[in-house]
């Protein structure tokens, strides 16, 4: 049986993201689960605010290697801010981007037939929690299925330790079993 790649990403970039904080935690439960996790980094792939006329001008490198991570890859653990009850801009930009065709690549080549599992980290009491609806739904429009079990943490900001861990350990466990999840499942449909 070969081993299920995960990519592993928040849709936020700032430093310290909760976001960012709780995906590595989801990842680490992936891989306690046998799966091979690549840690994406968006902030180290910049792209300009997707338009067409930016994309006849011809592909970003940028987007070259971040299609290329996102085919090489059978399923995705998300970590999505929410803001204004949405999806975060670089996101949805990102999306936008490795949705597209290029002269390697057919259109959606790094969505169709994926897996993913969603969770968010938000100060607010609901945790982020109506982004990920807006999230469930770009992916699915575009072949990727979504896992029904999500996690969405609220007062994010008081909700981690020093080392990056949730200080509720229900929560923690919650996040750790969304990653193994994934990672079983994947395993199961690669057998």
């Amino acid at each position: 049986m070969t081993t299920p790649k995960i990519l592993a990403f928040s849709g936020s970039t700032r430093v310290g993201s909760v976001n960012s904080l709780l995906v590595m935690i989801a990842a680490a439960g992936a891989r306690q689960a046998g799966a091979e996790v690549t840690y994406l980094n968006l902030d180290e792939y910049p792209l300009p605010l997707f338009n067409q006329d930016l994309e006849q001008r011809g592909t970003p490198e940028n987007l070259r290697k971040l299609q290329q991570l996102f085919v090489d890859h059978e399923g995705f653990l998300i970590s999505s801010p929410e803001y204004n009850s949405s999806i975060t801009p670089l996101l949805k930009n990102t999306i936008d981007w490795v949705s597209r065709p290029t002269e390697d690549l057919p259109g959606l080549a790094g969505f169709q037939g994926k897996y993913a599992t969603l969770m968010a980290a938000s100060p607010g009491a609901l945790g982020g929690l109506r982004g990920l609806n807006h999230v469930r739904d770009i992916l699915g429009n575009i072949g990727v299925t979504v896992l029904p079990q999500q996690v969405a943490v609220g007062q994010a900001f008081d909700a981690f330790t020093d080392t990056g861990d949730l200080k509720n350990e229900s929560q923690q466990q919650r996040i750790l079993d969304l990653g193994a999840n994934l990672a079983i499942l994947l395993a199961k449909l690669k057998a």
